[in-house]
C-alpha cells in the first residue's frame, strides 16, 4: 500500500491541510483534514516558515491516525510527498523555500516536496492537469494559464497597480461614482451615494477614514455588493461599472489562456456570487475575447489542488510545469 500525500493551503483566512492516499485510477480524496484559523505570519523574511510549521507539525500525527482509521490501514504510515501552496509564495516565499525542505526531512523523513503559489494550487484544484486558464476573482484578481510547458500569470498586481475587475476595483469605481454625485459632477450615481452614506457615513470624511487603513482593498471590496444591488435596480452607472468589470476579467482570462485549440476556462472566487449583473457581461466579453472557448466549473479549490500535486509527485507523474517562482519541486533528506 502506497504512503500518504500531504496537501497544505496557506492563505489569508488561515491554514488548511489534508492527507490522502492516491487511488490506482489517479483520483485523490482527502482522508483526514486540519484547519487553523490563524493566518501564517509574514515578516521581514517573507512568509514565516516557523509559524507555518508550528501549526502544521503538531497536527500531523493526529491526521495520520484519522486517515488510517478512515481507510482501515495501520498507522503510522509514511508521508511520501508534500505540496505546500501559499498566498504570496511567488514574492514572499524565500523563508519557506529555505526552511521547509530541511524541517520536513527532520520531522517526516525524505519526501518529494512542491512549493507552489496559491494560484498554481488553485489551478490544479480547478482544472487538474489540463491546459487552460483559471481566473481567481475576489478582493483581488489574478489569472493563471498553461499549455503544460510554461505558466502564464496575468494581473494579481494589487489594487493600486491592477486587480482589474476585482471586488476592490468594483468597490472603488462605485465609490468614485458616489463621490461624483456628492460633488455634483457628471457620471455620479445617487443610489451609490446613498449606499455609501449608509455603509461609511459622511462621504466628505471618507478619504480620511479609508486611506490610512491597512485593509483598504477589503474595505473597497465590501462596497461591491452595493454596486451590484444598484445595478439590479436599474442604476445605469452601477450597471456600467459591472459591465466594465466583466470586460476586464474576460481580458485577463484571454491573456492567460494558451494559444490554439479550444481554450478551457474556469472562473473561481467569491466575486462571482454577485450574479447576473457581473456574470452576463463577463460571459459576453469572454465570447468576444476567446471565441469558441469552453467554460467549465472548477472541480475543487486550492487544497484539492495541493493534494493533486502531491499525489502526482509521489508517482513521479506531475504534468504541470515546474517554475522557479510559481511551482518549485525538490526532494528533502
Amino acid at each position: 500500500m502506497t504512503g500518504w500525500v500531504l496537501g497544505v493551503d496557506s492563505g489569508g483566512s488561515g491554514l488548511r491541510a489534508a492527507l490522502a492516499r492516491p487511488a490506482p485510477d489517479g483520483r485523490v480524496t482527502a482522508a483526514a483534514t486540519f484547519t487553523s484559523r490563524a493566518p501564517v505570519r509574514t515578516g521581514a523574511a517573507g512568509i514565516d516558515a516557523g509559524h507555518l510549521l508550528e501549526q502544521l507539525l503538531p497536527a500531523l500525527p493526529g491526521m495520520l491516525d484519522r486517515a488510517a482509521a478512515a481507510d482501515g490501514s495501520v498507522s503510522p504510515a509514511e508521508v511520501t510527498a508534500v505540496c505546500v501552496g501559499a498566498a504570496g509564495m511567488a514574492t514572499l516565499g524565500g523563508d519557506l523555500r529555505a526552511t521547509l525542505p530541511g524541517a520536513l526531512a527532520d520531522h517526516v523523513g525524505p519526501v518529494r516536496l512542491a512549493l507552489a503559489a496559491d494560484a498554481v494550487t488553485g489551478y490544479a484544484g480547478a482544472l487538474g492537469e489540463r491546459a487552460g486558464a483559471v481566473v481567481a476573482a475576489g478582493t483581488g484578481m489574478i489569472a493563471l494559464g498553461t499549455d503544460l510547458r510554461v505558466w502564464r500569470r496575468v494581473d494579481g498586481w494589487g489594487h493600486l497597480l491592477g486587480d482589474c475587475g476585482s471586488g476592490a476595483w468594483i468597490g472603488r469605481a462605485g465609490l468614485e461614482a458616489a463621490m461624483r454625485a456628492y460633488d455634483g459632477r457628471a457620471g455620479g450615481s445617487a443610489p451609490l451615494l446613498a449606499a455609501a452614506r449608509e455603509r461609511f457615513g459622511d462621504p466628505g470624511a471618507l478619504p480620511g477614514a479609508l486611506y490610512p487603513r491597512p485593509d483598504r482593498p477589503a474595505v473597497l471590496a465590501s462596497f461591491a455588493p452595493a454596486v451590484a444591488a444598484a445595478a439590479t435596480t436599474g442604476d445605469p452607472v452601477a450597471g456600467a461599472v459591472l459591465a466594465e468589470a466583466g470586460r476586464q476579467i474576460a481580458e485577463t482570462a484571454a491573456a492567460a489562456a494558451p494559444a490554439g485549440g479550444t481554450p478551457v476556462v474556469a472562473l473561481t472566487g467569491g466575486l462571482l456570487n454577485i450574479g447576473a449583473p457581473l456574470l452576463d457581461p463577463l460571459h459576453a466579453a469572454l465570447e468576444r475575447s476567446l471565441p469558441g472557448h469552453r467554460s467549465v466549473p472548477a472541480a475543487g479549490g486550492p487544497l484539492e489542488g495541493a493534494l493533486l500535486v502531491a499525489a502526482r509527485l509521489a508517482t513521479d507523474s506531475l504534468r504541470l510545469p515546474a517554475d522557479g517562482v510559481l511551482l518549485q519541486v525538490a526532494h528533502t533528506g
